[in-house]
């Protein structure tokens, strides 16, 4: 590089008495740096022009600012295309943080804090002014609604007497709508009057229920304080478990509505729909089935054996022949003592006649006993 160096007379222009001008050597000032990696070599200056330099007539290559490979994204661009210049950083900060930096910030917090404080006290007394006129303005305008009110109804009553006038109505047709009307408002404010003595009745009512639930309490109170400790605790525990299933009941409460809802939901989806329907009744035949099926299965379980069905079938049979053989004995016991009784009952027929000097009392005795053994024996062969 150093045999490619101009002379220093050569490399520069020359004023008209031969003199160098200085700073003539300098690029324009509308060429840009190359970047740090392009520079142009230390010992050479490139001419006021964009050509090369020449040294002693003959064209001497030098690279220059505009043979550089310039990257653009190298750039930072403003809005309006120049390259924008890098500011540079905050000078130095302070080195020693000593008592009077931290008074001087403190002091600084302190100005903002107060600065702040009397902005939100402003803000403050604004809002109440405000209130102030909002409730003010409130008041007026619930009069003025009711103001408003009367006059709607006046204004309705004046258009109603004007139709009324339009209308060629006659005044007796007015008299007998306002009497009709009359009679109504009559009867809406009995009404009324009937609703306001019954809810006053109502909270009578309640607040004498109210005091003798209080009254309860108080009751029950001193009854559990007068309780031994054993059943104070026995008590208190079966009240938090009280409270307990009592929340329990109002969640699961909760759920069974949710689950009530929902299945008003499905019942009404399935309404709209036929293909639903047809899947509910066929779910539905398929659930009576398999109960049906596990009932037979079941059943086949219990059966057993062929061979033990069959010496059970052999004992039952042989047990109801028993039972019967026992019923037709008892039955031929009942027939004979029936038997015997009617012939009793004969004897003392035919003694009775032949023994006419007997007293009428003992008679009608014997007649009484025979009627009551024969009765017994009746309902005896009845309830076998």
């Amino acid at each position: 590089m150093a045999s490619q160096r101009p002379p220093s007379s050569m490399g520069r222009p020359m004023s008209r008495s031969g003199s160098v001008v200085p700073g003539a050597g300098r690029p324009p000032t509308a060429i840009q740096p190359p970047p740090t990696a392009m520079r142009v070599a230390t010992g050479m200056v490139p001419g006021t022009s964009a050509h090369p330099g020449l040294r002693g007539g003959i064209p001497v290559t030098t690279p220059g600012v505009l043979t550089a490979q310039i990257k653009v994204t190298e750039r930072p661009v403003t809005q309006q295309g120049l390259s924008g210049m890098k500011t540079g950083m905050k000078g130095p900060q302070r080195q020693i943080l000593d008592k009077s930096y931290y008074l001087g910030l403190l002091r600084s917090k302190i100005n903002e804090l107060t600065t702040e404080t009397s902005r939100l006290h402003k803000e403050i007394e604004s809002y109440n002014q405000e209130n102030s006129v909002y409730l003010s303005y409130e008041k007026r305008a619930e009069g003025l609604a009711a103001e408003i009110k009367d006059m709607q109804g006046q204004l309705a009553d004046y258009n109603m007497l004007v139709d009324k006038l339009n209308t060629n109505t006659e005044m007796e047709e007015m008299i007998n709508d306002y009497n009709i009307l009359k009679a109504e408002n009559d009867s809406e404010a009995e009404s009324i009057d009937n609703i306001f003595t019954e809810r006053r009745e109502r909270e009578e009512a309640i607040r004498a229920i109210e005091e003798e639930i209080r009254r309860e309490r108080r009751v029950a109170d001193e009854v559990v304080q007068a309780m031994p400790a054993a059943k104070q605790e026995k008590y208190f525990t079966m009240t938090t478990t009280n409270e307990e299933l009592l929340q329990e009941l109002t969640v699961l409460q909760e759920e069974l509505d949710v689950l009530i809802t929902r299945k008003e939901d499905y019942e009404a989806e399935l309404s709209h729909s036929q293909i639903k329907q047809e899947m509910v009744r066929l779910h539905e035949t398929l659930s009576a089935l398999e109960a049906k099926r596990d009932t037979m299965e079941a059943e086949q379980k219990s059966l057993g054996s062929p061979q033990e069905e069959r010496e059970k079938l052999f004992k039952q049979v042989k047990e109801d022949n028993q039972e019967i053989a026992s019923m037709e004995r008892q039955l031929t016991e009942i027939r004979d003592r029936r038997r015997q009784i009617t012939e009793e009952i004969r004897h003392l027929e035919q003694d009775s006649e032949a023994a006419q000097g007997n007293p009428q009392d003992e008679a009608t005795e014997r007649r009484r006993s025979v009627g009551q053994r024969h009765r017994r024996l009746t309902d005896t062969q009845t309830a076998s």
